[in-house]
């Protein structure tokens, strides 16, 4: 039986990306090996019982509190006692004392290394040494999308022998609904029938501006529904999206999960520019509600989107008046774009991710 120590710190934000990624994984990997173990080291604060619900089998451990010590000095004894035979990091980082043993870590996205400019300050000791001692030491690395192992090879001289591209799933909520389903959270949020679509929190790279250009030089604009809290460097964007709370522009905020289904299926098109995304998560889970897609074409965008959605380069915005005016304007398209992107997304399962998975760690057991 193999013993696997899991970081769970991703589970601090279980809505995160990151977090939704740890959840899902091992989730679906303790449904693929029963005869697996699974030691997770869990944030405090973070609500065991409810983890352990849908991790039956996994065995729950707190982390060490001390931030730094904790994390780097004491957690890694606390590793070697275990006698686990491999650490997986799905956060992307190793304790720097090293785990003792074999470590496989997955790396999302290495956006602030290519665009520093887009993200707040204060991270160096994660950014400058955490993240790029892990990515060489660690035994093999998972890269979400070949735009991120491309980003490791260019960055961190990570090749294809401790490489392996493994995209992430999306969860079964996220499905097409039917129209009663949906009428309650219409009225709740007081949606219309016809809106273009925003998911992201707001942050540079999300390219919100973009959107807001392109949608404000359409002949006969719908309601533009931003769902998403506020992230950093968005004090210019603040001031004109506020501006615009009466020109058709709804901020409703940070969703909650179990709302965001609803909110894709009530969509007539999600507009998704960024300028840089590890994966694109947003587009998948839009995909596989049924809902029209317009993406970016940057980064690993094209690979999760495929021929289902309409690719526009990012800083194009007479590109993405455009495409909204052929999706807004068109019901044929947005029928084809809905059943080509259903097919697409159905493509994109946990349990594959989680296969995938097991097999690298299997590797670096031995």
């Amino acid at each position: 039986m193999i013993h696997v120590a899991v970081d769970g710190s991703g589970l601090a934000r279980p809505w995160a990306g990151v977090g939704t990624y740890t959840r899902e994984l091992l989730t679906a990997m303790m449904a693929a090996r029963r005869d697996a173990r699974l030691t997770v080291s869990v944030p405090r604060g973070v609500d065991a019982d409810l983890l352990g619900a849908s991790l039956p089998g996994a065995s729950l451990r707190p982390a060490p509190s001390a931030p730094l010590i904790g994390r780097h000095l004491l957690w890694p004894m606390e590793l070697r006692r275990l006698g686990a035979h491999v650490y997986f990091g799905p956060t992307g980082s190793l304790p720097l004392a090293g785990p003792g043993l074999p470590s496989v870590v997955t790396a999302h996205d290495l956006a602030i290394y290519r665009h520093p400019e887009w993200f707040p300050g204060g991270q160096w000791l994660s950014v400058k040494v955490v993240v790029p001692r892990s990515l060489r030491a660690a035994s093999a690395i998972l890269a979400v999308s070949a735009s991120t192992a491309r980003d490791l090879a260019d960055l961190f001289g990570a090749g294809s022998d401790r490489v392996t591209v493994v995209p992430e799933g999306v969860s079964a909520s996220f499905r097409p609904m039917l129209r009663a389903e949906l009428g309650a959270l219409r009225e709740q949020l007081r949606l219309p029938e016809t809106f273009v679509l925003f998911v992201s929190t707001i942050e540079p790279r999300k390219n919100l501006g973009t959107l807001l250009e392109a949608w404000g030089r359409l002949a006969d604009p719908p309601e533009l529904v931003i769902a998403g809290g506020w992230g950093w460097r968005h004090e210019e964007l603040r001031a004109r999206l506020e501006g615009l709370a009466h020109r058709g522009v709804r901020l409703l905020g940070g969703v909650r999960p179990d709302q965001l289904p609803g909110i894709y299926n009530l969509a007539t098109v999600l507009a998704h520019p960024a300028w840089y995304e590890g994966f694109g998560l947003t587009v998948l889970e839009a995909m596989a509600c049924g809902t029209p897609v317009i993406a970016s074409s940057a980064s690993s965008l094209p690979e999760v989107v495929g021929e289902a959605g309409l690719l526009v380069d990012p800083g194009d915005v007479e590109g993405w008046t455009a495409a909204l005016e052929r999706v807004l304007g068109d019901d044929r398209l947005r029928q084809d774009l809905r059943a080509q992107g259903l097919e697409r997304a159905a493509a994109f399962t946990w349990q594959r991710t989680a296969a995938a998975t097991w097999q690298v760690i299997d590797g670096v057991a031995g």
